[in-house]
Order: C-alpha cells, then sequence, then structure tokens
C-alpha cells in the first residue's frame, strides 16, 4: 500500500531516507517557514498521507494498521520538515501515538528542534466535557490539519502556529455514527458484532464500539441525534458561520452523504448560522466501516482566513 500510495502521489510527497514510513512533502518545508508533522496509523486513508503539501503538512510518519508510528520516522519528519523557526505535532489523543510523539519531540529537541505538540480531540462522544482533554481526535483531524499547515505556510511564529491549531481543535465538534463494524486485516474478523437493526453511536475510527447502541432510525433522526449534541456544546449564535465535514467511515457512498448534509444543512439554517465551507467525501475511513461523521468547525474571521487559504495536497485542494 504504501509503495502504491508513493508512486501515485509522487508529485506531492518523497520517501525519507527511502523508508515509506516517513514522507515529506515535495514543496512544502522551506527555511524560517514552521514545519508542520502529521501521523499515525493507516487504514484511514487519505488520513494521512492525502494531506501532505504545499500550504499543509510538510512531513507524515506512518504507522501499521490503526497502529501508532515509531517514534525514529516521526523524528526523521521533525529533521525533514525543520526550516529554523520549530516544528510542530498535531496527531490524535491515542496513548500510542502521545507515547511516540513524545519520544520523538524529546528526540528532536536534543537535536535542537523546538517542537510543540497539539492533541486532536474532537471527538464529542468519546468523553463528557468535563473530560475534553482526555477526548479522542477523529475526522475534526482534517479541520486542525488544514488550519495549522496554513498559519505555518503564512510564516507565521511557532507560538502563533500552535495558538490557532489549539483554537481549531477547541471549536471542532465530531460524532460518528456507525451501521456494520470494520474487520481487521490481520484477524478478518469483525471487532465486534451487531445487528441489522441496530447501529453504534459515537464509534472510534480504530472499529472501537460506540458510546451507545440504538435501534435503526432513518437518516434524518441519526443527524437530528448528532446535531443536537453538537449544538449543545457548540454554542454558536445566529449569524455565525461554520465549515461542515460529512465523512464516509469507507464503505458509505456519496448519495447517504448528501442525504446526511441535506440534514445537517436545514438544522444549521432553522438557527441562522452559515455553512462557509463543506467537505462531503473519504476524509478520514476506519478500513471498511459502514457509517459517517459529522464534523462542525465553529468559525471566526482568523480561521475562516485560515481555511481557505490555498493548499495542494493529493487530498486536499484550495486553489
Amino acid at each position: 500500500m504504501l509503495e502504491g500510495a508513493t508512486k501515485a502521489h509522487a508529485a506531492y510527497l518523497a520517501p525519507i531516507k527511502t523508508s515509506n514510513r516517513a514522507l515529506v512533502a515535495c514543496h512544502g518545508p522551506r527555511p524560517g517557514k514552521v514545519g508542520l508533522v502529521i501521523g499515525g496509523g493507516t487504514g484511514h486513508e487519505p488520513c494521512f498521507m492525502g494531506y501532505v503539501g504545499r500550504g499543509l503538512a510538510d512531513a507524515v510518519a506512518i504507522g501499521n494498521v490503526f497502529s501508532a508510528p515509531p517514534p525514529g520516522p516521526i523524528l526523521e519528519c521533525a529533521k525533514a520538515a525543520s526550516g529554523g523557526a520549530g516544528v510542530l505535532f498535531v496527531y490524535g489523543n491515542y496513548a500510542g501515538d502521545v507515547m511516540n510523539f513524545e519520544m520523538a519531540a524529546e528526540m528532536a529537541q536534543e537535536q535542537s528542534i523546538p517542537v510543540r505538540s497539539i492533541l486532536t480531540t474532537d471527538d464529542i462522544a468519546s468523553s463528557p466535557i468535563e473530560d475534553k482533554e482526555g477526548r479522542r481526535g477523529v475526522a475534526g483531524n482534517v479541520f486542525i490539519f488544514k488550519i495549522a499547515g496554513a498559519a505555518c505556510d503564512q510564516g507565521l511564529s511557532l507560538d502563533q502556529c500552535e495558538a490557532l491549531a489549539r483554537k481549531a481543535n477547541d471549536r471542532t465538534f465530531t460524532i460518528g455514527v456507525a451501521l456494520e463494524p470494520c474487520s481487521m486485516p490481520q484477524t478478518q474478523r469483525h471487532n465486534f458484532e451487531i445487528g441489522p437493526d441496530d447501529i453504534e453511536i459515537g464509534m472510534g475510527i480504530h472499529g472501537e464500539r460506540g458510546v451507545m447502541r440504538d435501534r435503526m432510525m432513518r437518516a434524518d433522526e441519526i443527524t437530528d441525534r448528532v446535531m443536537d449534541r453538537i449544538f449543545s456544546e457548540m454554542k454558536a449564535p445566529a449569524g455565525s458561520s461554520v465549515a461542515v465535514l460529512v465523512n464516509s467511515f469507507g464503505a458509505t457512498p456519496l448519495m447517504e452523504l448528501y442525504i446526511l448534509f441535506r440534514r445537517v444543512e436545514q438544522r444549521l439554517s432553522a438557527k441562522n448560522i452559515t455553512i462557509e465551507v463543506n467537505w462531503i467525501g473519504h476524509y478520514c475511513t476506519s478500513l471498511d466501516m459502514v457509517g459517517a461523521s459529522i464534523s462542525i468547525l465553529h468559525l471566526d474571521a482568523e480561521l475562516s482566513q485560515l481555511l481557505r487559504h490555498p493548499c495542494d495536497t493529493a487530498s486536499l485542494r484550495i486553489p
């Protein structure tokens, strides 16, 4: 897979020291610019490789299926992305990722590369609001990568890039719903079983069970459940602007994603909240899981400008 991906996207990324576990943007790192390093396990394509390129991530570290990348490739990414202004690590809040990225950050610091780390925590179903820092990072990662990459590309300082990425993370809200589980290639068995008339609400992106199971319901009902939960935390007043990401977990087609988006738009419009940007499709998958997630980024003028900043990667292009 890695060999095929690097050949398919050779215009955007290249192996560092011949290793497909550590890839650098062909047109990303440059002197005086804060470097952005992202990463995580495979099985989430086009995350994370698809977001490496001009105006977005400078390098990506890649682990096994649903497994954190080792510290070695992460360090190589930090060195490749470093332009003398420091490096920003942005990755999901999972124990393995945290441990390995922290080890790599310490090794980079020993080589005089300043590193700041942002843990994405957009999955509002995974922990209560009192434990926001314990939440997982899921498909909302893509919004946070985009904001961080734009800040770095505009030549902002490491402090500024870190602050903007944190703000994007704090204002991103995601919930996923699955109809069927995924199966790991090495086991060829489902991670859990779900009945034909059931759905899982609050899915993770590694095949984790949801936080609750419910009966099958119409798409509008599912979307209402998700949006009610997001509205309970987002607190966006009338007149606000948002970005919307409706993401397939892998096996859910665009037809169904558009049905979900239709209801998201209705709910936001009813509150006089404008959708400024919408991305609909496969952005952060879970192998072959049947289901989707909805992410909402509550924009302000600063975040809106950064979200619209041009980027050119294999999976996300903004002219």
